[in-house]
């Protein structure tokens, strides 16, 4: 009979989010791992599989964790559509201190996504849920007239992922004052862009 797990998953898991979001998943090392969750070797494989197994479940997790906090404020009716966006635009332009710089998700599609079908396949289905999520919110400004009629939603919703995953990468290469004005100079564009 198997042993019960002494060990919380799903704070291995947060942990284990943590150090790819960190090092990323070819630098992450098995140690690296471990250390980030407190279980060893045999207690981590057994748990997760693989690293790539662990990779993934981390990913997943985090892809539910953001796009149900974008989903939070893009469906939130008792604000204007600008201001939603302004508000998910201003949360990309200043780090949260407290996190890894960058998206785990951006990072990932760099690194992997050319090379890993099976994270490449997660990476398109969050696209497209991201990309969903926003053109509704941009349709519904629309229709309460608060975003030009002559802008196509669909393609607007491109622009801001591509302009929000391009602030990530800028955050990724730095937390200075002068990055946070670059991002925000970025925000404001993107904005004036509706």
């Amino acid at each position: 009979m198997a042993r019960p797990r002494t060990f919380d998953e799903d704070r291995a898991l947060d942990a284990a989010l943590e150090a790819f979001w960190s090092l990323g998943y070819e630098a992450a090392s098995t140690d690296d791992l471990c250390m980030a969750t407190g279980l060893g070797r045999s207690s981590l494989y057994n748990a997760f599989q693989s690293k790539h197994t662990l990779f993934r479940r981390a990913l997943d997790r985090y892809m539910e964790r953001m796009n149900s906090r974008a989903r939070e404020l893009l469906e939130d009716e008792t604000r204007p559509v600008p201001e939603r966006i302004a508000t998910l635009l201003a949360r990309t332009a200043t780090p949260d201190e407290e996190q890894p710089a960058g998206c785990l998700v951006v990072n990932t599609a760099v690194e992997l996504s050319g090379r890993d079908p099976v994270i490449a396949e997660r990476l398109e289905r969050d696209y497209q849920e991201r990309h969903r999520m926003l053109a509704d919110t941009l349709a519904a400004g629309q229709r309460a007239g608060e975003i030009g009629r002559d802008r196509d939603p669909e393609a607007l919703a491109h622009f801001l992922i591509a302009t929000i995953n391009g602030m990530r990468v800028v955050g990724r290469g730095g937390t200075s004052g002068s990055t946070t004005t670059r991002l925000e100079a970025v925000a404001a564009s993107a904005l004036a862009a509706l």
